[in-house]
């Protein structure tokens, strides 16, 4: 059987799995954040030199190197100590939210119609989901054209474009994975407040 032990000094109870989620989830949001921050910085150095910035640094001093490269290293440990920081309150907030769990009421407890509808909106959305990365990764990889609108785009891409799509592309995976996790747990719960808000 499976110990459970309590998270903080909250009354909720989450088993070590669930905790083992939550950091996991925590660490991947704050690897996002990390990503998404150097791709927006990298992006405005390649608005701005746009080739040429390893030999710019090149030729620099070697007093201006190593202060460059301490400044860079400054913000990664300020952003890390930040982040720890938040640590305790991000997963706090990850294993509310996925673990959460509302009460139904009794009159609405076991309807097979509601179950079949948030089943079947859940998978419609999968579905979608599903649908649209698929239709990327073809048009990218398998059979890509270069006059389609997004193969324009993404030619148009230079390094710190490419970190900053993949630390979007990572916020956007966590945040539909969270939304699945959450609906599966609590969608029985939305469509009763839908269906019994349009029952009045």
């Amino acid at each position: 059987m499976e110990q459970t032990v309590p998270y903080s000094s909250s009354e909720k109870v989450y088993t070590s799995n669930q905790k083992v989620i939550g950091n996991i989830f925590y660490i991947l949001i704050v690897l996002a954040c990390l990503t998404c921050i150097t791709g927006g910085i990298w992006s405005i150095f390649d608005f701005l030199m746009p080739t040429g910035k390893l030999n710019a640094f090149l030729t620099l001093t070697l007093g201006y190197q190593i202060a460059i490269i301490a400044g860079i290293l400054a913000v990664l440990f300020f952003l890390l100590i930040f982040f720890f920081g938040l640590f305790k309150k991000g997963r706090k907030w990850v294993l509310h939210f996925i673990f959460n769990v509302r009460e139904i009421e009794e009159k609405y407890k076991n309807r097979i119609d509601v179950k079949i509808a948030a089943g079947g909106l859940l998978i419609s959305i999968m579905a979608i989901l599903i649908g649209v990365v698929i239709s990327i990764i073809q048009e990218i990889l398998v059979s890509p054209d270069p006059d389609s609108p997004l193969s324009i785009f993404f030619a148009s891409f230079l390094t710190g474009n490419w970190i900053l799509f993949a630390g979007v592309s990572l916020f956007a995976v966590l945040a539909v994975t969270l939304f699945m996790i959450y609906f599966w747990k609590n969608g029985y719960y939305v469509i009763l407040r839908i269906m019994g808000k349009l029952e009045k």
